[in-house]
């Protein structure tokens, strides 16, 4: 009799144990969490270059170059399809040039793991093809950001990058006819060769809006009168990622790129208002300011109080107006969720959330954006994820509904 009653108690015992299905669902999510946390936090390569201090950023951009062809051959007639870099390295199926591009990739996915994290974690939810052609991408626009904007451009001088924007511009024409000039300009023009639809204008809209940064350029400006001349820079050095990924992205049936191009144009603009917003102190220790002259007036801000970084009841109300305008952003581009592919949707529905947190943020920090820099932590990044999963359920449902009662009138 005590072996059987002990019997029942352990059978007793491990029913009680048992998972309900609530306990299941939480265990299958966090275990797809940490899956999704493997993929962001894979450890980079042992790559000297990549460990090196910020002062040497343009050596860490710098890469192999690409052999070029002297002249035109009878394969570049016979297959104009083919760029001149797969050419020089054998062909578009020689196993020399499918090692030289996975390593150009590869390169390209550390260096935007290294300088951009929450545009990193929003990549870890594409596709192979879309990832690695938005790693070339972001490679391609943080170089270009490079040449007017780090520690070594300012010791060169304004003169001197004027010059390499020139030379940058005359090389991404040579990507777009497919004779890159290094292994990392190879990476983009494969992807430009893997999409088409791929447009070079807002990627010379991009150099304008670093020549928008460069002393001495008739285009320089460290001050903006009124939001219309900020929302043009904005535009050049942000809005225009938009543009460049979103042929990557794709779009859902029914929707065409150009249907898309103004939440993509939205969430550039939002996103770099945030960074403004983010960055005023760090701007203003580099005599730029860039919030518009005509919003300090209205809520009685001086220059001088940005300079000193005082940060009192107007300076918070002149924060919170800016914060309102990069929410109105945050909202066009939200509508436009929907009218992506949806492999798409939850990488741009999370960086979304992520970036709008960082407004939170500077609102948790007092909004100390002189002393206090505001972020998103990865675990924040990661407790997101859920809440972007059911953000884009129900932006789909809703432009679902839309569309039936469009239809209906």
């Amino acid at each position: 009799d005590h072996h059987f009653v002990e019997a029942r108690r352990q059978q007793q015992v491990t029913r009680d144990r048992s998972p309900t299905a609530h306990q299941m669902m939480v265990l299958r999510l966090r275990v797809v969490l940490v899956m999704v946390m493997a993929r962001a936090w894979v450890p980079l390569p042992k790559n000297p270059g990549l460990a090196a201090p910020r002062w040497q950023q343009r050596t860490i951009m710098q890469a192999q170059t690409i052999p070029q062809q002297p002249h035109k051959t009878a394969h570049d007639h016979d297959h104009e399809t083919t760029t001149k870099a797969q050419l020089a390295l054998g062909g578009p199926d020689s196993a020399k040039y499918a090692a030289e591009l996975r390593k150009a990739y590869d390169r390209c996915g550390e260096i935007t793991k290294i300088f951009s994290k929450t545009f990193y974690f929003g990549t870890t939810f594409f596709t192979e093809a879309k990832k690695t052609a938005v790693w070339a991408i972001y490679v391609w626009c943080r170089r270009t950001d490079d040449i007017v904007d780090s520690p070594l451009a300012t010791m060169l001088g304004p003169e001197r990058m004027a010059r390499d924007l020139e030379v940058w511009e005359q090389r991404l024409e040579k990507i777009w006819v497919g004779e890159p000039t290094d292994s990392l300009d190879m990476a983009l023009a494969d992807a430009k060769f893997r999409y088409p639809d791929l447009d070079v204008a807002p990627y010379k809209d991009m150099i304008k809006g670093m020549l928008m940064d460069t002393p001495g350029h008739e285009l320089y400006k460290n001050r903006y009168a009124t939001w219309d001349e900020l929302e043009v820079y904005c535009y050049r050095v942000a809005g225009t990622v938009g543009l460049m990924t979103l042929p990557v992205l794709g779009t859902a049936p029914g929707y065409s790129l150009e249907d898309a191009k103004e939440p993509a144009l939205s969430l550039g603009l939002a996103f770099q208002l945030t960074n403004i917003l983010r960055d005023v102190g760090e701007d203003a220790l580099r005599g730029r300011v860039y919030l518009p002259q005509e919003d300090l007036e209205r809520f009685g801000v001086s220059e001088q109080q940005v300079i000193d970084g005082i940060v009192d009841d107007k300076y918070k109300a002149l924060l919170d107006f800016e914060m309102d305008r990069a929410e109105q952003y945050y909202a066009k581009a939200a509508e436009g969720i929907p009218m992506l592919a949806p492999e798409a949707r939850l990488a741009v529905a999370s960086s979304l959330k992520v970036y709008k947190g960082i407004l939170d943020k500077i609102k948790v920090n007092q909004y100390d954006n002189f002393r206090n820099r505001a972020f998103v932590s990865k675990v924040e990044k990661f407790a997101m994820l859920p809440q972007a999963f059911f953000d884009i359920q129900r932006l789909v449902q809703e432009a679902e509904t839309k569309d039936k009662i469009s239809t209906t009138e």
